[in-house]
């Protein structure tokens, strides 16, 4: 009798995952020496990036003042509550579900920068270069209209200035 040999399974080797490609501008590497020829084009790039980011945050900061000013006006005028600011947050987080920064209290926050600077020739021109948070910072410390003056044009003159996370002041 012959006896019956098991055929050979051949099994199938995993296929290996190709090797994940990394561009050469993101290799980690060491800087060659010379690297400083390439200053100039560093320097455009970046002086590329510091005006888009300005462009951004203007165009930020004319939103905030005209949605304060929406907001104000409409309670100035009774036809809005508080309560339907409210509306509006959950409005703004229906149609945009993940944007941030138009809560309830932010809201009532651009109606407030809207109404402290409305008054004023001196700044409100100024007020636009500064971000959004410079501005919460002076709005929260600053009680009088020539405190944030003052430190409205200390931070544009120096926007990394920290005289306002100044504890002691």
């Amino acid at each position: 009798m012959s006896e019956k040999v098991p055929k050979r399974t051949r099994v199938k080797k995993a296929a290996k995952a190709p090797p994940k490609k990394v561009a050469p501008a993101v290799r980690r590497f060491t800087a060659p020496a010379g690297a400083g020829r390439f200053e100039e084009v560093l320097g455009l790039i970046e002086a590329a990036r510091q005006r888009a980011y300005q462009a951004v945050n203007t165009e930020l900061i004319a939103l905030y003042w005209r949605l304060g000013e929406y907001i104000s006006q409409k309670i100035e005028s009774a036809q809005w509550g508080d309560g339907v600011v409210d509306e509006l947050a959950a409005a703004i987080a229906h149609k945009y579900p993940g944007m941030r920064g138009y809560t309830r209290s932010n809201l009532f926050r651009m109606r407030q920068f809207y109404e402290t600077y409305r008054a004023s020739k001196k700044v409100a021109p100024t007020v636009r270069q500064l971000p959004w948070t410079h501005h919460l910072l002076i709005l929260g410390r600053a009680k009088h209209q020539e405190e944030r003056e003052f430190d409205i044009r200390g931070r544009r003159v120096c926007p990394r200035a920290h005289h306002l996370s100044d504890p002691h002041r």
